[in-house]
């Protein structure tokens, strides 16, 4: 992808967020929703193991929901993103606990912007759900490498792209073992070596898609090893297996077997 098709993507997925920040907001409230609070938030919690007073960096923060977590758990919080809409609602929730929050508009591949935030001052970085978001990640993984601390980390989580990227298709199956009916879930992957970007309709609902940027994982964790960054944890959260419904209804609930998110742990090399 050229610099200029970068531009031009991030330029109009930035107008897309900001047309649906409301409904982003509205939906994830201020805990987030059952995927972030089941999936997303322990796994980054556990790998980033904030220590209290510590100072953190969430990038890509949408409407505040991680952030307003760290600063619950004790942490001095910066957080960003390229909408300028979920940055005001972030602000118009506020926080119930924590040293108050300090948010800022910055593109996450503008890099220059990023290192304005202050080189090695950060403890912990994370950016959460919205790598996939992003037309590139070189300027932002170099930028994380200046950004932390000799002893920091960096904690991201994405969809996993081996699993749940651009083209999963949801499968139900029905039938007879030794004369017992049985139903079974699955997901059927077509692709994942090479996918261009692609808009999908995200949570149901939504006013409008959004581009996703699909990497196979040896090139999601190249570009961070490429930027000096070096991974030391990994976790792929799923469903526990008694959270399925009687429902029907295909969902990521259903398949406790396969993990929809991948959360990782990068430290400097």
């Amino acid at each position: 992808m050229s610099a200029l098709d970068a531009k031009q993507l991030n330029d109009e997925g930035r107008k897309l967020w900001n047309q649906k920040a409301k409904f982003w907001d509205e939906l994830h409230g201020d805990d987030g929703n059952s995927f972030h609070r089941t999936l997303i938030s322990p796994s980054v919690e556990r790998l980033l193991n904030l220590q209290s007073g510590e100072r953190a960096l969430d990038i890509g923060c949408g409407n505040g929901v991680l952030a307003r977590r760290l600063a619950e758990l004790g942490g001095q919080v910066t957080a960003c993103d390229f909408s300028s809409e979920l940055i005001a609602l972030a602000k118009d929730r506020g926080q119930s606990t924590g040293t108050p929050i300090t948010y800022h508009v910055i593109d996450a591949t503008d890099e220059k912007s990023l290192l304005e935030l202050g080189k090695k001052q950060y403890n912990a970085i994370t950016c959460t759900m919205a790598i996939m978001d992003m037309p590139t990640l070189s300027p932002m993984f170099r930028a994380i490498r200046q950004l932390l601390t000799d002893n920091g980390r960096f904690v991201f989580s994405t969809m996993h792209p081996a699993f749940n990227s651009n083209n999963p298709i949801f499968v139900q199956e029905r039938g007879d073992s030794n004369g017992v009916l049985y139903t079974q879930y699955a997901v059927k992957i077509t692709t994942y070596i090479d996918q261009p970007p692609t808009k999908g309709a995200g949570a149901p609902n939504e006013p409008n898609p959004h581009y996703y940027y699909h990497r196979p994982l040896h090139e999601l964790l190249g570009l961070a090893f490429e930027a000096g960054l070096v991974l030391d944890g990994l976790e792929e959260p799923a469903f526990p297996k008694d959270s399925s419904t009687t429902s029907d209804r295909l969902t990521w609930e259903k398949l406790w077997q396969i993990p929809p998110v991948l959360t990782g742990r990068f430290r400097i090399g």
